[in-house]
């Protein structure tokens, strides 16, 4: 049976961003963002590198504004 919600009765009814930093190797962004969607951490740290390099660099700002934001 669910809920009015969409959840069923044994779920949580959400999940919260958190910064991995036992796993992290700066701030955790990159782990924390790769268990909150549930993909491989190394295609997360690929995808941040290859924004910045092809970003000019605004991906650095937007990894640092989580880094200070979240947790």
């Amino acid at each position: 049976m669910n809920n009015l919600d969409g959840h069923s009765n044994n779920t949580p009814p959400s999940r919260s961003f958190r910064l991995d930093k036992a796993d992290g190797k700066i701030f955790g962004v990159c782990a924390g963002i790769g268990n909150y969607f549930g993909i491989d951490t190394m295609l997360v740290r690929i995808g941040f590198v290859a924004a910045t390099l092809l970003g000019f660099g605004s991906p650095v700002l937007i990894y640092l504004a989580i880094a200070l934001i979240a947790d």
